[in-house]
């Protein structure tokens, strides 16, 4: 009898809270990939790994200040605990900005270990000895790793292929082009006074791919101008400002 088909990426991550990462990858497309046998998400808890009768993970830091820092043998059991990897990653505030390219490049690889720094961080000779990466979701401070690691898992587990019904869709979002999305509308036409965009409702698909060419421009232009890279643009596409209806 023939086994089923394992899934085609694997993360494992090791948290103090791996309750948030069992709820969250339950609910919505992840879970439906997860339910599907297209991915896994498997939460490992480092709490019993601590050392000692109170299984403590923290410790004061060498040469002083505040805050406890993660111990390494502990870090190092659940690491190895979780088996061989492709790649390893560290949640960290120190880490370098995690990127949509590095979400594509999850999505290819068979396993990923996600270790969820607390407290300071990690002893710095585990990620020296077991990480690959470091990467953070952004120049801010978080409680623990966990948000990140649901961020880096919904990134990039919605790239495996059959997660997403439409490759389309996937295809159009943000940053998948180098640059942000074009707005979207929807039902009715005119809403509170405010008209949709004339050319989206032209029926012309060329006219149509254009605006969302320019809208996706502009936006990037005002919202995240480091994305353009000297991109000069599409030309302007008559019909294309959203306006007051004139039944207002």
């Amino acid at each position: 009898m023939t086994g089923a088909t394992p899934p085609r990426t694997r993360f494992t991550v090791l948290t103090l809270f791996p309750e948030i990462v069992r709820a969250y990858t339950a609910e919505g497309v992840i879970g439906r990939a997860v339910r599907r046998g297209l991915v896994a998400v498997e939460p490992l808890d480092l709490r019993p790994f601590g050392e000692g009768r109170y299984q403590a993970l923290d410790d004061v830091p060498f040469g002083g200040g505040a805050g406890m820092v993660m111990k390494p043998e502990p870090l190092a059991r659940a690491i190895e605990a979780a088996g061989p990897a492709s790649w390893r990653v560290v949640l960290s505030a120190s880490g370098r900005p995690f990127r949509q390219a590095d979400a594509e490049r999850f999505a290819e690889l068979e396993h990923v270990v996600l270790l969820c720094g607390r407290y300071e961080g990690v002893d710095a000779r585990v990620a020296d000895r077991y990480m690959d990466d470091a990467v953070s979701i952004g120049d801010y401070v978080l409680s623990g790793g966990e948000l990140a690691a649901l961020v880096v898992l919904d990134a990039t587990l919605r790239l495996v292929p059959g997660v997403l019904g439409n490759a389309e869709s996937l295809r159009e979002e943000s940053y998948q082009a180098g640059g942000l999305e074009h707005p979207h509308f929807t039902r009715p036409a005119t809403w509170r006074g405010d008209a949709v965009p004339e050319v989206l409702l032209s029926g012309h698909h060329g006219r149509v791919a254009a605006w969302r060419r320019q809208e996706a421009r502009r936006r990037t232009a005002a919202l995240r101008p480091d994305l353009l890279a000297g991109d000069p643009g599409p030309d302007t596409v008559p019909g294309s400002r959203p306006g007051r209806s004139e039944e207002s």
